[in-house]
């Protein structure tokens, strides 16, 4: 039974969490418009990136107050800038759980020496946000890529905090609702959600965080690329496009196709409806079956983007061997590349469901997930 191979196959196989899947329409030839071998800083470089920052501010509906820059080294270069630059001057509390976040919570403790609440939940959960305080500031990713679970919405930030709230949204932006009056820093990249490509990351600060960052020296020695201010003021030309360093033009226009991709779809709420129906088909799918279940406890805060799956059934007998198996079978098909668990995950496999990827082709992929899972099941034996 395990050789029976289903028929169909997905036409795109690729479901990595990043670098993520190219918007179904993508072509090459449509970044031909690129200003390859002119300066960022020259008109047309200018008038790049000034788009990328509004259409972003369009899309997402970023307030007209909230500042938008294009930064250095992804969503990890926005997250560090935002921390290395603003805490400090209050009590944190730094929740994790997942690897970013805890990668977070070490840069917090070990590097910056801060004296902070340290809030842990395992994989599959979220920290009890009732117990937060944020009169502190607080650090937090929105969704947990390596655990697929995420915040169900922002309604325990309450509205008159003391305290800044620092987001990484890398795989929530583009495919949930973010309550921005909730955030004060809001970080991602691009290859994320639109499928864009690595190595600049977006920093979304509000007013509050705005105000920190002027009213607040920190006592340690700020890189080059995480200075945003100057003379007490923040500077900014990073919001309008002058970026601390140089950006590809090339990675530029590519978001850019993305972004009208995005806005052809029917924008935010298009984008959220195919990330939603993605992960639908993946629970749909496993709903009732004994081997395999999600790994995110509560169908309140399951990610719509990192789908997280793990294998149940006793008679594996080495978890960790059996979902890497699984997940090279499945590439050795062609039906699914990179889909195995993070490395620091518990084991099984990661579905990116984000919203350039087609529903038909997540559909497509389960019955082979069922067949891998059968045929290694069978080997073992």
């Amino acid at each position: 039974m395990s050789d029976l191979k289903p028929a169909a196959r997905p036409a795109n196989p690729r479901f990595s969490s990043g670098p993520c899947a190219k918007n179904p329409t993508y072509n090459l030839n449509q970044l031909a418009d690129a200003p390859l071998g002119r300066s960022h800083r020259a008109s047309v470089g200018k008038a790049k990136l000034a788009r990328a920052i509004e259409q972003t501010r369009s899309i997402l509906g970023v307030p007209a107050d909230y500042r938008i820059g294009i930064v250095p080294a992804s969503d990890t270069g926005a997250v560090e800038m935002a921390m290395w630059t603003m805490l400090g001057c209050r009590p944190v509390e730094m929740l994790a759980w997942e690897s970013f976040g805890e990668g977070w919570v070490t840069d917090a403790v070990k590097q910056l020496k801060l004296d902070a609440t340290v809030r842990v939940a395992d994989y599959g959960q979220i920290v009890d946000f009732a117990e937060v305080d944020f009169d502190r500031d607080v650090v937090f990713t929105w969704n947990g890529t390596t655990s697929g679970v995420r915040v169900p919405s922002g309604d325990a930030i309450p509205a008159d905090r003391d305290g800044l709230t620092i987001c990484d949204a890398t795989s929530a932006a583009f495919a949930m609702d973010l309550p921005w009056d909730k955030l004060d820093v809001t970080t991602f990249s691009w290859q994320k959600v639109l499928g864009g490509e690595a190595a600049h990351g977006m920093l979304i600060l509000s007013p509050r965080a705005v105000a920190r960052l002027e009213s607040f020296t920190p006592d340690r020695p700020l890189p080059k690329i995480f200075r945003l201010t100057k003379g007490g003021k923040l500077i900014e030309g990073i919001f309008k496009g002058e970026t601390i360093n140089t950006p590809s033009m090339l990675a530029v226009e590519d978001y850019l196709v993305a972004l009208d991709w995005a806005e052809s779809i029917g924008g935010l709420e298009g984008l959220i409806a195919r990330a939603d129906a993605n992960a639908a088909a993946v629970r749909d799918f496993i709903a009732g079956k004994d081997w395999i279940a999600d790994l995110a406890e509560d169908p309140a805060t399951a990610s719509t983007t990192s789908v997280c799956l793990r294998f149940t059934d006793p008679a594996i007998k080495d978890g960790a061997a059996f979902a890497k198996a699984v997940a090279k079978r499945l590439e050795a098909e062609g039906v699914a590349l990179d889909a195995g668990s993070y490395r620091d995950a518990p084991p099984g496999l990661r579905i990116w469901c984000g919203s350039t990827v087609e529903s038909t082709d997540v559909a497509a992929l389960m019955p082979w997930i069922e067949w891998a899972y059968r045929a290694e099941l069978a080997a073992q034996e």
